[in-house]
């Protein structure tokens, strides 16, 4: 199956519609759409935590992401365990809530945030206290960090 970056976008929208692209606020937060393996307990750690912080979130489980990935902006260098798609917005990796909240409010002109790798530190791994960067990143593949934890 070829996923298209606007179809997987918008599909990450949920029953909200574009409810996240109107007004100045938010009034409520948009559906999320993770993808993941289906083996991957971190990735289903973290999804409780995005549900903790009021997102609704669909799980979709998928052997290999990496054509998903490639078809929505995320390099092999942006790569974690799993990727999310709310609010017109890709998430990839273990970002915490409230970050994608920020990302919601303010609505940069960019395609999504980014935890690369694995960082122990991050929601859903907290295997250790390391610290780590989040970044945004544009769809020529620019990064620049979002927030630091």
């Amino acid at each position: 199956m070829r996923f298209t970056r606007l179809a997987i976008l918008l599909g990450g929208l949920g029953h909200h519609g574009f409810r996240g692209f109107c007004g100045s606020r938010l009034s409520a937060l948009p559906e999320m759409t993770v993808y993941k393996t289906p083996t991957c307990r971190c990735c289903s750690k973290w999804v409780d935590h995005v549900k903790a912080a009021g997102f609704t979130v669909k799980t979709i489980d998928q052997p290999d992401l990496s054509e998903l990935r490639a078809d929505v902006g995320v390099t092999k260098a942006l790569s974690s365990c799993h990727t999310a798609l709310v609010g017109g917005y890709v998430i990839e990796g273990h970002v915490p809530a409230a970050d994608i909240q920020r990302l919601l409010e303010e609505k940069p002109k960019i395609v999504g945030l980014a935890a690369p790798g694995m960082p122990g530190a991050g929601p859903g791994m907290d295997t250790n206290k390391n610290p780590y960067d989040v970044l945004a990143f544009d769809a020529s593949g620019k990064t620049t960090v979002w927030a630091h934890h």
